[in-house]
């Protein structure tokens, strides 16, 4: 027996050893292969990867691994930044601790990484236009993962799309342009000429005309989301024609601050940028993703998420209009909040009739509404909006 005991320790230990010598490999080979995926594109960095729980919160499996696709860095004080406040909002809310990947091109690139988040995340949120090809392809591989897409309008049965109507808070900043403009010539430093950043446009238009119907509004395209030097020549260029107040659809501070270089107005995008340039701030829609993403990721725990298409608003928190700058007049900010309650009430819709384009064609007769379908595939400018949309 005793020559028996030793031969089974003798076993034992050979196993053990032999157990430990291939958990190294294991754990060489997986740190390799996530290496290797991080390498493989210099400019997105790959950061918060922690997943870990503790002792007191729920086993690891009944909370789902989640991931963001960002277009930008979190830092960059605008569209990424504020989607970065409602994942550590999600992540405070759920003790979860989600992954993401910034600077995230929308290029094929971006599937790239989709990929990889997919193969080790139950539900993965990419938050750019751009990505919602790539994303379809991905979902179409994945069938048991979730995707959310903010901004498209493509689904599948695992993919769901989410955004909101960040029109109404531009129709707002519209009135308070309309009122602030000297020469009733503003500027828009415009992103790229899709639907989104065509109805903002024009919700802004149609803001600054419900307060000073004389007022025009000059567009410039940059095909840029954060390119501040870019986005600088474009607003130098509205404020060498006239324009007085300006407003962006990008995710940096550039057109705020050049307008502050000249004396004028401005507003920026997605965030309150305020702290730029307090004394020539205007005000801007801005958003607040984190109910959202405690909902999306709630309902993947407990087996109710749906690939619909949701589009919040003012009336539930999703838009925001940012506080206005220190030389805002009290009037303009009443006439603001007067017209937000009313957005937030329902007694106004933005896109309600009549509307006329800037080629003089009814695009919306009068006591109709645009239905948010309409809106989300807009491909026309507004009448008094000096400028084109290229193809």
């Amino acid at each position: 027996m005793k020559k028996r005991g030793q031969a089974l320790s003798i076993s034992f230990v050979l196993v053990f050893l032999l157990a430990v010598i291939m958990a190294g490999c294991g754990n060489n080979n997986n740190s390799a292969g996530a290496n290797a995926g991080a390498n493989a594109t210099e400019a997105p960095a790959a950061t918060n990867a922690g997943t870990a729980e503790t002792a007191t919160e729920a086993p690891a499996a009944e909370k789902p691994k989640v991931a963001f696709v960002y277009i930008g860095p979190p830092g960059d004080g605008g569209y990424t930044y504020q989607h970065d406040q409602g994942r550590q909002y999600m992540e405070k809310e759920l003790g979860i601790k989600a992954d993401f990947v910034e600077n995230v091109p929308e290029s094929a690139d971006a599937e790239r990484i989709i990929t990889e988040l997919a193969q080790s995340h139950d539900i993965v949120f990419t938050t750019s236009f751009g990505y919602m090809d790539f994303t379809l392809n991905v979902a179409n591989k994945f069938p048991n993962v979730k995707f959310d897409h903010a901004s498209g309008y493509k689904t599948a049965a695992n993919m769901g799309t989410y955004f909101g109507k960040n029109y109404q808070a531009s129709y707002l900043t519209g009135i308070a342009a309309g009122k602030m403009t000297k020469n009733n010539h503003l500027g828009y430093v415009g992103a790229f000429p899709i639907s989104e950043v065509i109805y903002n446009l024009n919700a802004f238009t149609l803001g600054a005309q419900s307060v000073n119907p004389d007022v025009k509004v000059d567009v410039v395209w940059t095909n840029t989301w954060y390119d501040p030097a870019t986005e600088r020549q474009a607003a130098i260029s509205l404020l060498d024609k006239g324009a007085d107040v300006l407003l962006a659809y990008q995710d940096s501070p550039a057109t705020l601050q050049a307008a502050a270089e000249r004396g004028a107005f401005a507003g920026g995008n997605d965030s309150d940028m305020s702290k730029y340039a307090p004394d020539n701030y205007l005000t801007n829609p801005v958003w607040n993703w984190g109910e959202y993403y405690v909902k999306t990721v709630k309902s993947v725990m407990d087996g109710t998420w749906t690939n619909e298409q949701y589009s919040g608003g003012m009336a539930d928190g999703m838009i925001e209009l940012a506080p206005f700058g220190n030389k805002v007049p009290d009037d303009v900010k009443q006439l603001v909040e007067d017209a937000k309650a009313k957005i937030i009430s329902g007694d106004l819709d933005v896109f309600t009739g009549p509307i006329s384009d800037n080629t003089g064609k009814v695009q919306v007769q009068e006591g109709q509404k645009l239905t948010l379908e309409e809106v989300l595939s807009m491909n026309w400018l507004a009448k008094g909006v000096e400028g084109t949309i290229p193809q």
